[in-house]
């Protein structure tokens, strides 16, 4: 009987050990070290023209996808934003709305003073193919990107992409 319950207690505290390994570890949606799925965007301000990631190759990026009714994800991309507009930055932002009016979309940048050059809308908002490539369905997020368009960093604050800005000098 004794026995039994040694081997009860020691299948007990297995399990639990296993289930403690790699809870850290994001295992849904992409993650740093995957490649950046690319896309192509309609540029608001130029008739018929479009931004595709592929042509940032060569450069950092930083993609910011959020919504104006999101008030977090709306918050990050306005802090973003700012720092990146007080440093002589080598990171281009490419900032993406999941607002479904364009209407919004322009009130809110207006609001929040985006530069308007790095901003875009995607009125298709949670229904698009944009908002399914980058697993976005648990909330919005942010991607660093090197310039082969790997990511390096996922939902950074304000503070850490200052730090990314002095590493690359």
């Amino acid at each position: 009987m004794k026995s039994y319950a040694k081997w009860i207690l020691i299948a007990f505290f297995m399990c639990a050990l296993v289930s403690f390994v790699d809870k850290d570890k994001p295992t849904k949606g992409l993650n740093v070290g995957d490649s950046a799925p690319n896309f192509e965007i309609k540029i608001l301000s130029e008739q018929d023209s479009t931004i595709d990631l592929t042509e940032l190759k060569g450069r950092y990026v930083l993609l910011s996808f959020w919504a104006s009714y999101d008030a977090q994800s709306r918050m990050q991309n306005v802090s973003l934003s700012n720092a990146l507009r007080l440093e002589d930055s080598k990171i281009k932002m490419v900032s993406v709305s999941f607002d479904q009016y364009k209407s919004i979309f322009d009130e809110t940048i207006k609001k929040d003073q985006i530069v308007t050059p790095s901003c875009f809308v995607e009125t298709k908002g949670e229904k698009s193919k944009l908002y399914d490539r980058y697993s976005l369905k648990s909330g919005f997020s942010n991607y660093l990107l090197d310039e082969n368009g790997i990511i390096i960093a996922k939902n950074i604050s304000a503070d850490e992409l200052s730090a990314y800005l002095q590493e690359l000098g």
